[in-house]
Order: C-alpha cells, then sequence, then structure tokens
C-alpha cells in the first residue's frame, strides 16, 4: 500500500521527493503543538489574501466581498478540481469534507507556484478554515491540514485563520478593534442574504416558464449583490442593499409559471458543508427536483444562530454555576459574557428577521427556524439535548419541524461514517416511520452509489403519495419567521 503511494506521489508536482515528504511529515507531526499554536489562530493579515474555501457558492462569494468591503484581500478557492490532491493527502478516514477542502488548498498553491514561479511567496496568503466543538472532526480540519502544510517545503509559512464556534467566531485580532462590530455586522449580512439568494432559486426553478432562466438568474445575482457587498459593504449602507436584493426578487417572481401546479416539499437537513457543497452532494437538489420536488435546505444563517444560541446559552450555565460558589469571582466575567452572547443573538435574529420579512411581501420564500424553537421542540419530544452542541441538534429539531409544517418528506444528508449525521439517523428515523413521513438518509464520500438516484426517485414517489394522502396541506406550507 505504502509502495501504490510513493508511486503516485512521483506524479504529483507539490511532491519532487517523496521520501522526502515522507521525513517532513515526520518532523511536522513532531513540530506539531509548536507550529498548531503558531501558525492556526487569528492574525492581523495585513497585505495577505485570504484564501476563502467554497461551500456554499452565495455565500462564500458574497463572504469574501463583505471582507473585501473593509480593504481586506480575499477570494474563493476554486473548488473539487484538486480532490485527487485531498485524497492523496489524506487516509480516508477523515470525512469527506476534509478531503474536498485539502484538495481546494493544495490545488491553489500548486497552480499558484506555477503561474508565479520564483516569485510566490506562501507567507502573502492565509488560508481560511474555522472549526467548530463537540463530537465532529471538523474542529481537527485545520489542524491536519496545517500537518500537511508544514510538511511541504515553504508551505509553513502560510498560516490558518481560523474562527473558533466556542468564541462565537470572534475576529478580534483580525482587524482595527473600532471596525470589528460593523464588519460581523456586514458578514452576517451577506449570509443571509447568500440564504435568501438560494431559497430563491429552489422556489423558482421548479416552475420556471424557461428552462434554465432561475439558474441564469442565480448567477446573475450572485455577481450582482457581490459587487454591490464590496462597494457598500464598509459603509453599512444596508439600505442599498436590500433594495438591490428586492429587485432580483421581483426579476425572480416574473420567471415563475403560475399554471404550474405546487410540488411536494422537501427540506433538508444535515452537515452544512455537503448539504450546500453541489459537487459533493452530486447535486442532490436538483436530482430531487428533477423526480418533482421543490427543496428547502436549512440554510447558513440557521448554523451561526445556532453557535450564539449555544454560547448564551454555556454563558447562562456558566453564570449560574457561579453563583453557587463562594466566593463569587467570576460573576461579572459570566455576566458580561452573558450580555454580550445575548445581544449578539438578539440583533442576529432581529436583522435576519427585518430582511425576511421585507422578502416576503414580494414572494412566498421559505423562511428560516428560530433556535429557541427548535430546542423546545427537542425538549418537548424528549428526544434528544442541546447540552450535546452539535449538528444532531439542528437536524433532528430541523426535521421535526418540517414534519409539523406539512412536508411531503425530509432528508439528512452527512459525510460517510459522521457521528452527528448517523445520530440524527438513528434517532428520527423511528420517529419519521411512526409519522408517516417519508425520510431519506443521503451519507456521501468520494464514491457515488449505484443505487442512488433509484433510492431518490423511490423516495420521491413515497413524497407525492404522502401529500396527495394528506390533501394537499402541505402545498403552501412556510416555515415560521425567524423574529416578527
Amino acid at each position: 500500500m505504502k509502495a501504490v503511494w510513493l508511486k503516485r506521489c512521483h506524479t504529483n508536482p507539490l511532491l519532487s521527493n517523496p521520501a522526502a515528504w515522507e521525513s517532513n511529515m515526520e518532523s511536522a507531526q513532531a513540530a506539531g503543538f509548536h507550529s498548531l499554536a503558531k501558525n492556526i489562530g487569528t492574525f492581523n493579515l495585513g497585505q495577505k489574501q485570504v484564501l476563502i474555501p467554497e461551500m456554499c457558492r452565495a455565500a462564500s462569494h458574497l463572504l469574501a466581498a463583505a471582507i473585501r468591503s473593509f480593504g481586506i484581500r480575499a477570494r474563493v478557492l476554486k473548488t473539487y478540481q484538486g480532490l485527487d490532491l485531498g485524497r492523496e493527502f489524506t487516509s480516508g478516514k477523515e470525512c469527506y469534507p476534509c478531503q474536498v477542502t485539502m484538495g481546494d488548498i493544495l490545488f491553489f498553491v500548486q497552480k499558484e507556484k506555477e503561474r508565479l514561479g520564483c516569485d510566490f511567496t506562501p507567507e502573502n496568503y492565509a488560508y481560511f478554515m474555522p472549526e467548530s466543538n463537540g463530537p465532529c472532526r471538523f474542529g481537527m480540519y485545520n489542524k491536519y491540514q496545517r500537518l500537511v502544510l508544514d510538511s511541504l517545503p515553504g508551505f509553513n509559512k502560510l498560516k490558518i485563520i481560523s474562527l473558533s464556534a466556542r468564541g462565537n467566531y470572534s475576529v478580534a485580532g483580525i482587524l482595527e478593534k473600532r471596525k470589528v462590530r460593523s464588519f460581523k455586522k456586514t458578514v452576517y449580512l451577506s449570509i443571509v442574504v447568500a440564504d435568501i439568494l438560494k431559497r430563491l432559486l429552489w422556489r423558482i426553478r421548479p416552475y420556471e416558464k424557461q428552462s434554465g432562466s432561475a439558474d441564469n438568474l442565480f448567477e446573475q445575482s450572485m455577481h450582482t449583490m457581490e459587487n454591490t457587498f464590496e462597494t457598500h459593504g464598509d459603509g453599512k449602507n444596508f439600505r442599498f442593499i436590500l433594495n438591490k436584493l428586492k429587485k432580483i426578487v421581483h426579476q425572480g417572481k416574473d420567471l415563475i409559471d403560475p399554471t404550474i401546479p405546487r410540488k411536494p416539499r422537501i427540506g433538508i437537513v444535515g452537515e452544512i458543508f455537503l448539504r450546500m457543497h453541489t459537487h459533493a452532494n452530486q447535486d442532490l437538489i436538483r436530482t430531487l427536483e428533477k423526480y418533482g420536488a421543490e427543496v428547502v435546505c436549512a440554510s447558513m444563517a440557521e448554523w451561526i444562530n445556532f453557535i450564539s444560541y449555544i454560547e448564551k446559552r454555556s454563558a447562562s450555565k456558566r453564570l449560574r454555576l457561579n453563583l453557587k460558589q463562594i466566593p463569587h469571582a467570576r460573576i461579572k466575567t459570566e455576566l458580561k459574557k452573558l450580555l454580550g452572547c445575548g445581544i449578539d443573538l438578539l440583533y442576529k435574529e432581529f436583522q435576519q428577521g427585518h430582511v425576511y420579512r421585507q422578502i416576503f411581501s414580494l414572494l412566498d420564500l421559505a423562511a428560516d427556524h428560530k433556535i429557541s424553537h427548535l430546542e423546545h421542540l427537542l425538549v418537548e419530544e424528549d428526544v434528544f439535548s442541546f447540552d450535546i452542541d452539535t449538528e444532531a441538534c439542528l437536524s433532528i429539531a430541523g426535521i421535526m419541524a418540517y414534519a409539523g409544517h406539512g412536508y411531503s418528506g425530509v432528508v439528512n444528508v452527512y459525510p460517510f461514517t459522521c457521528m452527528p449525521g448517523m445520530t440524527t439517523s438513528a434517532i428520527v428515523k423511528p420517529l419519521m416511520a411512526e409519522q408517516g413521513l417519508p425520510y431519506l438518509d443521503a451519507p456521501y464520500d468520494v464514491s457515488i452509489q449505484p443505487g442512488r438516484e433509484a433510492a431518490i426517485r423511490t423516495f420521491m414517489y413515497q413524497a407525492a403519495e404522502h401529500r396527495k394522502r394528506n390533501n394537499d396541506q402541505c402545498s403552501n406550507a412556510i416555515l415560521p419567521l425567524s423574529v416578527i
């Protein structure tokens, strides 16, 4: 096995000397703790170019534009073109998004080195890879990718920018303190707008008058909003940004053929990268639409709100614990954290609600879940707990919310062997069977399952039958708005 791997490495421009790379990898692992502390975290970016992996196409590009509006050079990496590289530098035990993002960054540095030659300077770049806590391998991506970069000659100088869920994705240290608040507001708005662009696409495409018009509008709109954020993001001219968005929604509404009856609505939950990365999930949403679905996928903002909610919840628990102890040394600190997290969550829910309300006056897009509502569902049914602060909280509760609002079926997307994904499946599958709601597990890795499309086709037949049995009650179901 090792000989085969070394043979493959000889064809890789990054590895002109595979034996030396193997030795470098061992050295990188030995020096790992020093590098993890020094080269992963938040740094003043200066003139570095921030490299953003593409997860959700719209969200990544709007995020990069929002960052550029504050004078930081940022670009979105091409995705999935370096998958072979990602597979070479991983063992297969990592979850699929780790392989994809590993390939993306290695493909970029390889091509950039070919393009610039001797002028290529790794320290001029900073790779963006956030992390989460809990029982999820996502928290280890940047650590492993750091070891791989350290093992390649010169790439140990390419820093990794990592924002942690444990710190509510704090950006302290990346830019001047006076800009932090407006930076976070603009970035959050870019994510909400990206969510709406995707939901607009999913609302139009199953009912478009002319095939391809929804995709064309989405591409044009994404670039329009990208330019808008880059130009107006720093000035917090949010009214101008929202007016642009409303014009796009108006255009989208005109593409819908009102004579086409509403189709079975399918809700998608699961691991955030895979459910949004069209290459990695083998264009799941388009395949569902091919067999008669109207799809609503859990949003990016839902995850951001969840992190703020968990941080607020944790701060509240720590405060109650400190109130029981003597002396009350940390009460002031914990109270300050609780207030900060509470205000942060309140702002996000208010801003998200404000944007969605304006869009709802134009078109009946599906709104987002409110995180407190999702926790209430779990407590009410006593099937899971937010104490286990992982994506399974959102997936399990999200499926229950879809079921409660008349959806015709639900799909759980996750990397093969993903613990939160399998936990969701184990808990939800019997619940959906009890309710008679069609449910589909969609695990992914680099392979293509031979019976995948047949399973989707069967699932959609069941969803259509479920919709008929329920007298079309799901045809106009709308999820509750985050904040009204």
